[in-house]
């Protein structure tokens, strides 16, 4: 459809005004977003999350690694150890940045099209000027503008999600390594005590006062000690590696790293569910980021229900005819509209796409609801258990080994037992401590994924590996 007219400027001028003012609209400040998200995550980040973009920024960032790196690394500091020094989470923040400017770039309507032509006949000599935009994007563009918000939006609780993973897989990281350093000396001491009982009973063997079978359950225990110090030390350095990829570590900053000798003491008090819940309930991310991709799918529904039918184009035309026997010139003004014809595809599909996109969405936001407070409950649960569970190695278990082996000492000394009995209680005494730190572990494992729970990213901690036998061997000696 074509339709030309002499003054056709007011019109423009209007249309150009609703171009520019509606076209602004949406936008993204990536450091008010980390602002927000430092704001939302204090307790994971202590509001230094930052991203380096310029090479003095990256400096900055190197000369306070290094400083995390000149002493024994805490929980705490190896979190502001990764906010720096890690490529993985700034390679995050960036990403997050890339999707929030796509997430804006919805809300601007296309550039217009200038097209400029020029053709001749006989003496006459004509030249088109034409100016085309996409006039449904601009009848659309409040829902685009409204599309592009809640986009900006979801990118923001990304963010803060995003970040919460990324602290609590280096928080765990950190206690896997200090409390594989920590085992990894008690695995010494066991293999080391073994190792004497089996050489003892090989000498007395040799003279004839200890039997094949008693040497035998010497060496098997020594033999089992050697495998479990093996275990522990790829234990202590797999661990350490891990904890080096979590923090970004280069080779040569790795070299430099050092970890405490035990893993911190446990609280006085665990926390309460009451507490748990109240921090809880002050905002889940899942649950915000499932009601925002719901509102998206429900403003981009709307959408495509106009746009899955036809698009329409509006061209602003100035033409000029200079016919060069008569020495005139004469011009055109006007404007013309074109649209496609829904005939060969009326727009179904995507609108039932649409459709079934909004109902999963649906679907999906309710299924989090749900399960949010499931989520919640069993990581408290864990987190309980693993308390209750150090707790009672802590007070019950290492103390009882503890008596035992001192009375076992009295006794050797009475000559009422033997080196061997002695040996076994002292490795009894050595694997409940080993089984001691294997709870703490799990207690500062479950206390990260319950921070991260309590955030609504919800993260797995097992209690099932705390159980540790602290009486094994007991035989050995005997």
């Amino acid at each position: 459809m074509k339709m030309l007219q002499n003054k056709p400027r007011a019109t423009t001028l209007v249309v150009a005004m609703a171009v520019l003012v509606l076209s602004g609209c949406a936008s993204v400040n990536f450091d008010n977003s980390l602002a927000k998200a430092n704001q939302d995550t204090t307790e994971f980040t202590k509001g230094k999350l930052e991203l380096a973009q310029t090479q003095e920024q990256r400096s900055a960032q190197e000369e306070k690694a290094a400083r995390y790196l000149a002493q024994p690394l805490s929980q705490g500091d190896a979190v502001q150890l990764a906010l720096v020094n890690s490529p993985a989470l700034q390679a995050m923040l960036a990403q997050n940045w890339a999707d929030a400017a796509n997430a804006a770039q919805t809300g601007r309507i296309v550039n217009p099209t200038f097209t400029f032509e020029r053709s001749t006949f006989l003496d006459e000599v004509e030249i088109g000027r034409r100016l085309t935009f996409g006039l449904l994007d601009l009848i659309t563009l409040p829902q685009r503008l409204g599309i592009a918000e809640r986009g900006i939006a979801r990118a923001q609780i990304q963010l803060t999600s995003d970040v919460v993973d990324q602290v609590t897989q280096v928080r765990q990281a950190w206690v896997k390594a200090v409390a594989a350093k920590q085992n990894l000396m008690y695995a010494q001491q066991v293999n080391g005590a073994a190792e004497v009982s089996a050489d003892l009973a090989r000498r007395l063997q040799a003279v004839g006062n200890f039997t094949k079978l008693q040497r035998a359950r010497q060496q098997a225990f020594y033999a089992d000690a050697a495998t479990q110090f093996a275990s522990a030390q790829h234990d202590a350095m797999a661990t350490r590696e891990a904890l080096n990829r979590a923090l970004g570590l280069t080779e040569a900053q790795s070299k430099y790293l050092k970890l405490p000798d035990r893993l911190p003491d446990l609280p006085k008090s665990p926390s309460s569910p009451e507490d748990v819940s109240k921090a809880a309930n002050a905002g889940r991310l899942d649950i915000k980021l499932a009601q925002s991709a719901l509102e998206s799918a429900a403003k981009a529904q709307g959408l495509t229900m106009l746009t899955s039918l036809t698009d329409i184009e509006l061209g602003i035309r100035r033409d000029t005819v200079f016919d060069n026997a008569a020495g005139t010139e004469t011009p055109r003004h006007g404007y013309e509209i074109s649209m496609k014809l829904p005939i060969f595809d009326f727009g179904g599909l995507r609108r039932d796409a649409m459709n079934a996109q909004t109902l999963a969405v649906a679907n999906r936001l309710e299924a989090t609801v749900r399960s949010a407070g499931s989520n919640l409950r069993e990581s408290y649960s864990a987190y309980r258990t693993a308390y209750d569970i150090a707790r009672h190695y802590r007070d019950e278990v290492v103390p009882l080994r503890k008596t035992i082996a001192e009375e076992s000492v009295l006794r050797y000394n009475g000559m009422i037992i033997g080196v061997f009995e002695l040996l076994a209680d002292s490795k009894d005494q050595i694997s409940s401590v080993m089984a001691a730190i294997a709870a703490e572990q799990q207690f500062w494992l479950a206390d990260a994924a319950l921070q991260a729970s309590q955030m609504g990213k919800p993260t797995s901690a097992s209690v099932g590996s705390m159980v540790a036998t602290g009486s094994g061997g007991g035989d050995a000696g005997h």
